[in-house]
């Protein structure tokens, strides 16, 4: 008997945008298993109280931050965290919690490419990749929930690794 390949096999759908969710066991499957019958293993912790109320303070700091309007030099760089490191030394300003991991990612896409040896100026134009990053940062620190960033730390135990230890001083209007 021959058996149908996976692509020819219906595909099915929940109405629900979630891949796991609490009603994976009225769907038969294991408590924790997600939308493809895996183990989750990697199921985010909730948050405490505590947690939740530091990232309520660090976003809140983070928003009075007021990202540089001009920017004075061109900064080579070979990869995203070292573009990362010489514009928070630059313009003396740390990055959001977010950019930080963010930029990490970036270089650890660029493991296995044609151009993973090549430095990062050589092949985005420097004032481009700053600018990426300040886009990225003012996304990162007007838009962002404190809920989520909480989340997303309680899941980390190594969060801490990714905030900066530069503070400037704000002007609270």
């Amino acid at each position: 008997m021959k058996r149908a390949a996976p692509w020819e096999e219906p595909l099915e759908v929940s109405s629900d945008d979630s891949l796991s969710s609490d009603s994976d066991d009225e769907a038969g499957k294991g408590k924790g298993d997600n939308a493809f019958g895996l183990p989750n293993s990697t199921k985010a912790a909730a948050p405490d109280g505590a947690l939740i109320r530091k990232a309520e303070m660090y976003q809140e700091y983070m928003k009075h931050i007021p990202v540089p309007a001009h920017r004075g030099s061109v900064i080579p760089c070979t990869t995203w965290l070292g573009l990362g490191r010489s514009v928070k030394q630059l313009y003396k300003q740390p990055l959001h919690y977010l950019t930080n991991v963010l930029l990490k990612q970036w270089d650890q896409q660029r493991v296995g490419s044609d151009d993973e040896h090549r430095p990062l100026d050589a092949i985005i134009h420097p004032v481009k990749a700053e600018a990426l990053i300040w886009i990225t940062e003012e996304v990162h620190r007007l838009t962002t929930s404190s809920q989520h960033l909480a989340s997303l730390w309680a899941s980390a135990p190594m969060y801490h690794a990714y905030i900066d230890p530069v503070f400037p001083p704000i002007k609270l209007q």
